[in-house]
């Protein structure tokens, strides 16, 4: 097998994994996952002894707000595609600005408050959220704001 033809087989595949996007129709799935997990999670707070489905609900959420993020819109095309990248390219530079900022904010606001004044950290489930969150609330104002 020729250099040439392994590149071209690579090329195309990651071709292919960079415009990957789901059906519009998942979109519905996305919102009904993610509506259902909150509501779930509203709920939790009223049962006893159920700590352990914090986790899950979390994931599932998670899971609904990819869901959206990665469905297409009915009418898919270049400009829409340039403004879903710059929506995550923003949300991920504010998500790593949240994770820098957010410890100090906390450790100030504990020191205000006379708590136990140590740094302390984030769940991985408030960045994700974060992000997933910001990407979604970008393009749709970007979307809004050059249609």
């Amino acid at each position: 097998m020729s250099k040439q033809s392994v590149c071209e087989r690579e090329r195309s595949y990651l071709s292919k994994m960079n415009k990957f996007q789901l059906g519009n129709q998942f979109k519905k799935v996305g919102y009904g996952i993610a509506i259902a997990a909150f509501i779930l999670m509203i709920g939790r707070k009223y049962i006893e002894n159920s700590e352990w489905l914090r986790p899950i609900l979390h994931g599932v959420l998670l899971i609904g707000l990819l869901v959206i993020s990665l469905s297409k819109e009915k009418l898919e095309d270049e400009f829409l595609d340039s403004l879903r990248s710059q929506s995550y390219r923003l949300a991920f530079i504010l998500a790593i600005v949240y994770s820098l900022v957010q410890p100090v904010v906390n450790y100030a606001v504990a020191v205000l408050f006379n708590q136990d004044d140590e740094l302390q950290g984030f769940s991985y489930f408030q960045v994700l959220f974060f992000m997933l969150i910001v990407q979604l609330m970008m393009f749709w104002q970007l979307k809004r704001m050059n249609r």
